[in-house]
């Protein structure tokens, strides 16, 4: 079972917040059975209005599956015995997400709604409006795979210890007074684990349940009207085909191109929203020497702004790759050791030391190119 600080949490009442997926359930059962008094609590953000044709097979964090996901998120908490409510923040989700998301992508960057999703909504309106509906709480977890611990009196996240599934990426920019009330009772679990006690629980319904798809299922399409066709280019600016509109490809896809060089395939290099181009080269033309960022936190002041040793995460997958780090003010200057794929502009940049501890991070601007310093 999970090991929880039954200290800490006897008596402390514990807003969870659930998804319908076995990680949230097992946090939630998990805190109760050490001590905690629980209360089950989901954001309502779909609208279907907002989108254009959104298949309702859709599994997603953003879809038509959410009435079946809160439907099995209060039949667990009924079954359990357990407060549950459903708190509608899909005109907060349209605004602060799904705007968000269609401007990124207009002005031909990358946009990563998981991070401002859980730094806007999950850790903020849904919080708020819990309180404001008269839910009281000592404390939010949810079942995310990530850890908090203090170190120079500072609250830090670090990575889960099932590295495969952690999800610091997505978190990092939540401060240290917010993680003051906050819990990840699996932090310290493997995904496997969190399986095996949902099966113990009489869950393996939700244990089997296949995780849900990317954003929207990854069809960003549907967030778009009027796509507008363009050209499909080579860096001096060539020609090479047509594309279907800048919102089906991002920096470092093939699929979907349907072009070669020869017998070079190519990948999506960048995106030219002021000229509607999709721009693409070879394989190798997707390294990038380091990057430069903006909006840069971070989370202890008394960190080496400048010239400090990190390793740092450009995307979720990405294995963390060491680096050097300036900061000046809000801007970031990274260099990498080795040359790192797919740097892409709208992204995060995570910075993290050896021990998996997230000292904070930026949104990517722009990458730079081995051997010239350039940014592009």
């Amino acid at each position: 079972m999970i090991q929880l600080d039954t200290k800490q949490l006897s008596g402390k009442t514990i807003a969870v917040g659930l998804s319908g997926g076995v990680d949230s359930s097992i946090a939630l059962l998990a805190l109760r059975d050490a001590g905690a008094k629980v209360v089950g609590i989901t954001m309502k953000i779909y609208n279907a209005a907002a989108v254009q044709g959104l298949p309702e097979g859709v599994d997603a964090c953003y879809g038509p599956n959410e009435v079946q996901d809160i439907q099995t998120c209060r039949d667990l908490c009924t079954a359990e015995g357990i407060p549950y409510h459903d708190l509608d923040l899909a005109s907060e989700y349209e605004s602060r997400i799904l705007d968000y998301f269609k401007a990124e992508y207009r002005a031909g960057r990358t946009p990563n709604p998981c991070v401002r999703c859980n730094i806007d909504m999950k850790f903020g309106f849904l919080l708020e409006r819990a309180r404001s509906s008269g839910i009281q709480f000592d404390y939010f977890a949810t079942g995310h795979y990530a850890r908090i611990q203090e170190r120079k009196g500072i609250l830090h996240l670090r990575s889960a210890l099932d590295t495969s599934k952690d999800q610091t990426y997505f978190l990092h920019r939540l401060p240290p007074q917010t993680l003051a009330g906050v819990i990840f009772p699996l932090g310290e679990s493997t995904k496997q684990e969190v399986k095996a006690i949902a099966r113990q629980y009489g869950l393996a319904t939700i244990a089997d349940k296949p995780e849900s798809q990317d954003f929207i299922g990854g069809d960003y399409s549907v967030l778009f009207e009027n796509e507008q066709e363009g050209d499909i280019v080579d860096e001096s600016g060539r020609v090479l085909g047509r594309h279907k509109g800048i919102v089906h490809y991002t920096i470092g896809q093939r699929r979907g191109i349907g072009m070669s060089l020869g017998p070079t395939p190519m990948y999506v290099l960048g995106l030219d929203a002021a000229k509607n181009r999709v721009i693409v080269s070879a394989n190798a033309d997707l390294f990038s020497a380091g990057l430069l960022g903006s909006s840069t936190i971070l989370h202890d002041a008394s960190i080496p702004a400048d010239g400090m040793q990190v390793l740092v995460r450009i995307r979720q997958n990405h294995k963390p790759a060491p680096a050097l780090l300036h900061i000046q003010d809000d801007q970031t200057t990274i260099h990498f050791e080795s040359p790192q794929r797919a740097v892409a502009p709208g992204q995060s940049a995570v910075f993290y030391d050896q021990d998996g501890f997230v000292l904070g991070g930026c949104i990517i601007d722009s990458s730079i190119r081995p051997g010239t310093g350039q940014s592009e």
